[in-house]
């Protein structure tokens, strides 16, 4: 029953997308996709100011200011925002308590609750009307419609500079986590040294093996922050093209056709602020544990 199940969903999936692709693709063809590279507003000093830094910036303040006034006044009984915000920093530590440990979620919650928060609303931020579609441009004349050539706001992590930062803060905490849990030594006995019990020649095979492997992990880690930024990145841009591309499939319809693509990457919001947390916590988690079969019990 569950693998016919799991049939018709694919089909249907498969169904739809055969279906759809054609269209978007058409649409596609008279819209064009919002640049990778976000547009500049104005400087700072030397610092130049993007559409998508602003929206970062407004979301970061706005949670800022959010979490104030939730707490300023703290009651026993929790109520409106407040209890919002308890039941969601609560929410976050036992979940992460329950995966990486309550050792470590004591260490990391921190960082791990505000990558998740801000990742979250800077996702749904991009989704307001608005953001992307108000700016400076030009008429068509051919049609009479407004194209923005130069938006305003722009989603803040549909910027490869952005998830990129993210990524590279990430990894320099992981270093540091790491040395803390291992020390030097022990950060590069679990990198290069053999595993189990072993002796005679086999033993000797296992340290070269484990040499070798020792520098496929290095690899694999220096590709972590690069896999983190382009999976969330590539996720929100594709929500932006696909969300404008609906919106030009039937022009008579341009307001009703996206509204359940909406609904959709709210969803995807919330699943790639999940998955960038639950990422960074596991590759904490894999260098930091200790005990044996920790990382098999979780």
């Amino acid at each position: 029953m569950f693998r016919h199940r799991l049939f018709f969903k694919s089909g249907a999936l498969f169904l739809s997308a055969v279906l759809f692709l054609p269209a978007i693709a058409t649409a596609a063809e008279g819209h064009e996709p919002p640049p990778l590279k976000p547009e500049a507003l104005f400087q700072l000093g030397k610092l130049g100011v993007t559409n998508s830094m602003l929206v970062s910036w407004i979301v970061a303040v706005a949670v800022i200011i959010f979490a104030q006034l939730a707490t300023r006044h703290i009651q026993t009984v929790p109520s409106g925002a407040q209890n919002f915000w308890e039941w969601l920093v609560e929410s976050l530590y036992k979940f992460l308590e329950s995966i990486i440990g309550n050792q470590l979620v004591r260490k990391t919650f921190w960082f791990f609750a505000t990558l998740f928060i801000f990742i979250l609303f800077t996702n749904w931020a991009g989704l307001i009307p608005g953001v992307g579609t108000v700016g400076w441009g030009h008429h068509d004349a051919a049609t009479g419609v407004f194209h923005v050539d130069r938006p305003l706001l722009r989603g803040g992590n549909a910027d490869l500079n952005m998830t990129t930062a993210m990524a590279a803060i990430f990894f320099v905490l992981w270093f540091i986590w790491a040395l803390q849990a291992n020390g030097v030594g022990g950060f590069l006995k679990h990198l290069f040294a053999p595993k189990g019990e072993t002796s005679g020649p086999l033993k000797l095979l296992l340290i070269i093996v484990f040499f070798l492997v020792g520098w496929l992990e290095i690899v694999s880690i220096l590709f972590r922050p690069v896999s983190l930024s382009f999976r969330l990145f590539g996720n929100e841009y594709a929500g932006e093209v696909m969300l404008g591309a609906m919106a030009k499939i039937v022009p008579a319809l341009s307001w009703l056709l996206p509204i359940p693509f909406y609904f959709m990457e709210l969803l995807v919001g919330l699943v790639q602020a999940l998955v960038f947390m639950l990422l960074c916590a596991v590759f904490t988690l894999l260098i930091a544990q200790h005990e044996p079969g920790h990382e098999r019990q979780h």
